[in-house]
């Protein structure tokens, strides 16, 4: 288990990371959501000991994660949004180096390096150079690369950012097998689609605090299951109901361009940020 005890970044006068209480489960797919600036990366970055806490300490299976816990540091691994590999490798080189940092055997990162391409379906490509990948590909490589060491816990710093909507899909179906292994995932996205279909739970967060942890699930039931859209010009009115069949009556009476759907976990997001989290 992941747990942050008043986990606080403060740079100078600014404070990134607000006193943060959040417990994150084993084997759990964990997603952390926020605007720009909410201190999602800030997290990661203090989860992955690049950064130190102000204030606050942050436990794994109760002990201490810092700089000098090697141990426990060895069982994270982190995917960041830049592609941070040599253009001029193969995936086969990317995939060496790393094994090589880690002091791994020759033979332990030959069959891994088969291994993991085998299992994220880069194995034909593994004598292709980094600079002739798609966007996909690498983020698949660098998912790849984070699993050398077989790490427990997996930090995800927007892991489908610039991907097309097939590659995105397909990163998603192997985040999913990773989680199904039992991995510990915990995933920052912009992608409110993606937070839904993956996550267990979600923590929405805006300027440093967390306000909610929830499944998405439960986020949608409370706001309502049910949305409909009321367009006047260029003005969108979203009314949210329990009942379906409220919504409908309420349908009927709206105007000619208004719609019924099923709400989604966005829908949550713009309300909550909106309504509670940008307030002063």
């Amino acid at each position: 288990m992941i747990e942050m005890q008043g986990l606080t970044k403060k740079f100078g006068n600014f404070t990134a990371v607000d006193h943060i209480d959040l417990e994150i489960r084993d084997g759990e797919f964990f997603g952390l959501l926020g605007p720009n600036g909410a201190g999602k990366t800030t997290t990661i970055s203090m989860l992955s000991t690049v950064l130190l806490p102000t204030e606050g300490r942050i436990l794994l299976d109760g002990k201490a994660l810092d700089r000098r816990a090697r141990g426990e540091k060895r069982r994270i691994s982190v995917i960041t949004q830049e592609y941070s590999m040599r253009q001029d490798m193969t995936m086969e080189e990317v995939m060496e180096y790393q094994g090589r940092l880690y002091f791994m055997k020759r033979s332990q990162i030959r069959q891994k390096t088969e291994e993991l391409l085998k299992f994220t379906g880069l194995l034909e490509y593994r004598r292709r150079t980094v600079r002739h990948l798609s966007g996909g590909m690498k983020r698949k490589l660098m998912i790849c690369r984070a699993l050398m060491t077989d790490p427990d816990i997996l930090l995800l710093d927007e892991p489908t950012a610039g991907m097309d909507a097939l590659s995105r899909r397909q990163t998603w179906a192997l985040l999913r097998k990773l989680q199904s292994s039992g991995m510990t995932v915990l995933l920052t996205t912009h992608y409110m689609e993606e937070a839904q279909t993956l996550c267990d739970r979600v923590a929405l967060m805006d300027r440093g605090k967390i306000d909610t942890v929830a499944p998405p699930q439960q986020l949608i039931e409370e706001l309502g299951r049910f949305a409909v859209d009321d367009i006047t010009g260029e003005k969108i009115t979203s009314r949210f109901f329990h009942d379906r069949d409220l919504a409908i009556r309420y349908l009927q009476e709206a105007g000619p361009e208004a719609g019924m759907r099923e709400t989604t976990l966005e829908d949550v997001f713009v309300d909550r940020i909106g309504r509670h989290l940008g307030r002063k």
